[in-house]
């Protein structure tokens, strides 16, 4: 994926994110104030109270995932702590064991990554991701591994890739390469045993 079609995917992530963040948190708002006022707690509301604060949890990681990062940019450790806890606390756990900071396309690439393991553990599981903004290593474990070879590839041998044949629930696998290249890495990946992925 050359770099001008991977920013102009990259901006229009952004839009999208940006265009639905507000009404999503006013969603949210709304249901609070509602709480507040007396309205009374059931098993629906918290239904819809739950699925709308998902809701802007996925949002606000995939703005970090499918946006458009600069250098110089970073993101502090409260942040991305936040923004994991909010979308890992289900069928997939995210133990995030990396301290501080985080260059804004290093928290990126570890988002687009967090999207790549999600898929190796249909059945649930728990990604820990250790490291620093040196090199991150991020490790797969689950009651049932499949890590599937023709798209755990692209990390490996992107330019082999046919978009055409991948699916849009594995874009993260096309994308995350060519931001390690900008970033002057690569991706290495074991699926052997834990399926891992470090860069």
């Amino acid at each position: 994926m050359t770099q001008p079609s991977r920013n102009l995917g990259a901006l229009i992530g952004a839009r999208i994110c940006h265009d639905l963040i507000s009404p999503v948190g006013a969603i949210s708002n709304g249901l609070e104030l509602m709480g507040l006022s007396g309205v009374p707690e059931g098993p629906e509301m918290a239904l819809v109270v739950g699925s709308a604060a998902h809701a802007n949890a996925r949002l606000r990681f995939f703005r970090v995932a499918f946006g458009l990062s600069s250098d110089g940019q970073s993101m502090t450790a409260q942040e991305l702590h936040s923004i994991i806890q909010g979308v890992y606390n289900a069928r997939v756990a995210c133990d995030w064991q990396v301290d501080g900071p985080l260059p804004r396309k290093m928290a990126q690439a570890a988002f687009l990554a967090l999207l790549c393991a999600e898929q190796a553990i249909p059945l649930g599981g728990t990604v820990t991701v250790t490291g620093s903004g040196d090199g991150l290593n991020l490790s797969t474990t689950g009651e049932r591994l499949d890590p599937r070879p023709e798209h755990w590839g692209w990390l490996s041998v992107p330019e082999e890739g046919d978009l055409d044949d991948l699916p849009a629930a594995q874009v993260q696998f096309a994308l995350l390469p060519g931001l390690l290249a900008e970033m002057g890495r690569g991706a290495a990946v074991d699926l052997n045993g834990p399926v891992t992925l470090s860069f």
